[in-house]
């Protein structure tokens, strides 16, 4: 099946993204400090575990398109305190959104609904995350 440039740059980017932040999740969990840290940084590992999971499934597409994927990741913003560490992955978690939503409306205007189904299933995922780091800021 052949595609766009367009898109297999977004799934790119898609796939740098998703290792940044399985790196920048793992790293809080290890680094999270007190009692809320603990509880936080619990949510953090199992997010991070997802994230990584996302971003074998979009190489494997990738691969599925003859296009080699990055093991590159984005910039990662680990933090130093639990509030920072949380904004930067709000941050992370929305600019994901944006950049998925994007992912599914030029699957779907390319006619390759295995993309946009696979995405749609990553974003209901990442607006969960979103959820649960603006849960634990408003805390």
């Amino acid at each position: 099946m052949a595609v766009s440039r367009e898109l297999t740059d977004f799934l790119q980017k898609a796939v740098a993204r998703e290792i940044q932040v399985a790196i920048q999740y793992m790293w809080q969990h290890v680094t999270a400090k007190g009692f809320k840290g603990k509880v936080v940084g619990d949510d953090f590992k199992s997010i991070a575990i997802t994230e990584m999971k996302h971003a074998e499934d979009i190489a494997e597409r990738l691969d599925f398109y003859g296009v080699i994927p990055t093991t590159q990741p984005a910039p990662i913003k680990v933090g130093e305190s639990l509030t920072e560490m949380l904004d930067n992955d709000i941050q992370a978690e929305e600019e994901a959104i944006a950049l998925y939503r994007k992912i599914i409306n030029t699957a779907q205007q390319e006619g390759d609904e295995v993309t946009a189904h696979m995405f749609r299933q990553i974003l209901r995922e990442e607006e969960e995350h979103l959820d649960t780091f603006k849960k634990y800021k408003e805390d």
